[in-house]
């Protein structure tokens, strides 16, 4: 059999159907164990690097087993009194703090972490 160049390939492929090209592309998948899907990393490279947030939110998202050292850490960090801390570390998912920096969201997140909490920065 005479070996096909790409040009006889792309001008033969211009001559099939949509349906047949598909039924052509499950069969070379098949044929040789491959995916024609585009991985998505290489998607999310194409549209360009995504930039930082200027603003965050952080969520408790679990208290863990230690709420008291958790009620303790909500407080300093919104300036809540004891019950209304309280409150918002038993109703689970709570918003700790809105649209601040980044980096704060950093450090309120390691307090929480260091009190036994599970939490979620957001842009």
């Amino acid at each position: 059999m005479a070996k096909l160049t790409k040009e006889q390939i792309i001008e033969s492929l211009k001559e099939m159907t949509l349906l047949e090209v598909n039924d052509l592309v499950k069969a070379i998948e098949t044929a040789f164990g491959v995916t024609a899907a585009a991985p998505v990393a290489a998607v999310a490279a194409a549209t360009g690097p995504a930039e930082a947030p200027t603003s965050v939110t952080i969520s408790l998202i679990e208290a863990g087993v230690q709420k008291v050292a958790v009620i303790k850490t909500y407080r300093e960090a919104t300036g809540l009194g004891l019950m209304e801390a309280k409150a918002a570390v038993e109703k689970t998912p709570a918003v700790i703090k809105e649209n601040i920096k980044p980096e704060e969201a950093e450090e309120i997140k390691k307090k929480f972490e260091a009190a036994g909490a599970k939490v979620k920065i957001e842009a």
